[in-house]
């Protein structure tokens, strides 16, 4: 892992998810109170685990990820950018454990890869998706300054199409060692 990916905040630790993080990825992803409103919904292991294949292969290709989240070493969810397959862009995407919503975590988790986006990877547009029902995720998106920038249905619910916009370039590819 390139030390220049891991990201800190006042609260948090952010890794480029690997094969460490299998075990607490299958967790968070199979549970439906946290994964039944993302993109794809509940993984199952093999889901899961080809996930994090492409995860890690996104790191050396694109200089950009997925980070596990930790908060006093314990792991609490997972933030980070990818490219939607549906080719809105590269996305933002979160997802926290219940007991460590409600604390600003998942903002905190989010500004970070979102700044890192920007500055560090040199991607001068990233969008994040969120069900209009969804008050959390809009609450986080428009606490970190992204704008509501569209409107589309997706499996039967109305979305949100979120934007941030800013020059830059730059990228976190992995480095041999």
């Amino acid at each position: 892992m390139n030390p220049a990916c891991v990201l800190r905040t006042a609260r948090l630790m952010l890794t480029p998810v690997g094969g460490g993080d299998l075990a607490d990825l299958r967790a968070i992803k199979a549970d439906p109170s946290v994964f039944a409103v993302m993109l794809g919904g509940v993984r199952d292991y093999a889901q899961t685990a080809e996930d994090l294949a492409n995860d890690v292969v996104n790191w050396g290709r694109y200089g950009f990820g997925i980070w596990a989240i930790r908060e006093n070493g314990r792991f609490v969810g997972i933030t980070g950018l990818e490219h939607r397959a549906d080719g809105r862009g590269v996305a933002l995407r979160f997802a926290l454990w219940p007991e460590a919503q409600g604390r600003g975590l998942a903002r905190e988790a989010a500004f970070a890869a979102l700044r890192f986006g920007h500055e560090r990877a040199g991607l001068s547009r990233i969008v994040a998706v969120a069900r209009e029902s969804n008050f959390g995720s809009r609450m986080v998106l428009g606490g970190i300054g992204m704008r509501v920038a569209g409107t589309f249905e997706q499996r039967g619910y109305a979305m949100l199409l979120y934007e941030s916009l800013v020059p830059g370039e730059g990228g976190c590819f992995v480095t041999s060692d």
